[in-house]
C-alpha cells in the first residue's frame, strides 16, 4: 500500500489562518514519518483558497534530507502549474478533474471539455520539467448537484485520461457520497483494464463508514490511499459543510489488519500528531 498524507486538504478549509511557520513545522514533521507522498500545498488563487497563499514560501523551507516522501502540489490553472514546476522539491502536480460539470465550473471556472484541454497543458509541463501528473477524478462516485452520474461516465473520462498517458489516477469521493457497490464496480473494472495505470482512492468520509469504503477499494486491488491525520479536511469548494478526510490513524489500523508493510516511523508519527493537535483546534 501507498499512503498519501494530505495536510493541504486538512489545512485549506480550516477556520483560522495557519501561519507559514506552523505549516513548515508540521510538514517537516510529516516528512520524517515515512509516507509515500505528502500533498503539501497548492498553487491556486489566494482569493479562492486563502489558506494556501503561502505555498511558494513554504516549499523552500522544507527539509527533504533523508525523507522517502515525495511532494505533491495541487494546481488548477496553467499559471499555477507554471509556478509549481519551478520547485525541484515537488515531484507531482495534482489536478482535480471533475466529472460533474457544476463542480468543475465551481472549482476551476472551466467546463469539463476545457478542463481536459488543461490536462494536456499540465502533462506537457510535467514532461518538460521532470514531474508527474496525478489526476483526481473529483465527484468520481456521484455528486450533490443533480448532474447525471453513473459508473459509465467515470469510466469514459478515465479512458480519456489514459489515452493521454496519465499514469496516476485517483478517484475522489469529494462530498462523501460513495457506497461500496459503486466503489467496487469502478475499481474492479479499471484496474484490470489498465494495468499500467496506478489507481488510487481519495475518500472523504464520516467516521462510521470509512472502513466499508476502504475495504471495497482494497478488495478490488487498489493500493494507493489518500488520508489526513485526525481525519480533518474536505473540499471547501464542494459543499457548505466539509466532509472529513479518511483519517490516517484508521488507515494505519487497516494496513496492520491486512499485513501491509508501510515503513511508518511511529515515533515520528506521534510527534506530527502532537503538532496537529496544536494547529487544528
Amino acid at each position: 500500500m501507498k499512503l498519501i498524507e494530505c495536510p493541504r486538504d486538512a489545512m485549506q478549509g480550516w477556520h483560522r489562518l495557519i501561519s507559514t511557520d506552523e505549516k513548515v513545522a508540521y510538514l517537516n514533521a510529516l516528512l520524517k514519518v515515512g509516507f509515500n507522498t505528502l500533498d503539501c500545498g497548492s498553487f491556486v488563487s489566494p482569493k479562492t483558497i486563502p489558506q494556501m497563499a503561502d505555498t511558494a514560501e513554504v516549499i523552500p523551507r522544507l527539509d527533504m534530507t533523508g525523507t522517502k516522501s515525495k511532494l505533491l502540489a495541487i494546481v488548477a490553472n496553467q499559471r499555477g502549474a507554471e509556478e509549481a514546476v519551478v520547485f525541484d522539491e515537488i515531484a507531482y502536480l495534482g489536478y482535480p478533474f471533475s466529472i460533474s460539470e457544476t463542480f468543475q465550473l465551481r472549482n476551476t471556472n472551466k467546463t469539463i471539455l476545457a478542463s481536459m484541454e488543461l490536462v494536456d497543458t499540465f502533462q506537457e509541463l510535467c514532461i518538460k520539467n521532470n514531474k508527474q501528473l496525478v489526476v483526481y477524478i473529483s465527484m468520481g462516485f456521484g455528486n450533490p448537484y443533480g448532474d447525471h452520474y453513473d459508473a459509465s461516465i467515470a469510466l469514459r473520462w478515465v479512458d480519456e485520461l489514459v489515452q493521454r498517458d496519465i499514469q496516476i489516477i485517483s478517484l475522489a469521493d469529494t462530498v462523501g457520497v460513495a457506497n461500496p457497490e459503486i466503489i467496487s464496480k469502478l475499481f474492479s473494472t479499471l484496474i484490470p483494464a489498465y494495468p499500467a495505470v496506478e489507481f488510487g482512492a481519495h475518500f472523504h468520509s464520516a467516521p462510521h463508514n470509512w472502513e466499508e469504503k476502504v475495504t471495497a477499494a482494497y478488495n478490488q486491488g487498489c493500493r494507493r490511499f489518500d488520508s489526513a491525520i485526525k481525519g480533518i479536511g474536505g473540499c471547501p469548494m464542494a459543499h457548505n459543510e466539509l466532509v472529513g478526510n479518511l483519517a490516517t490513524e484508521r488507515l494505519l489500523e487497516f494496513s496492520i489488519q491486512h499485513h501491509e508493510q508501510l515503513g511508518i516511523d511511529m515515533k515520528a508519527l506521534q510527534a506530527a500528531q502532537e503538532i496537529a493537535d496544536r494547529i487544528f483546534y
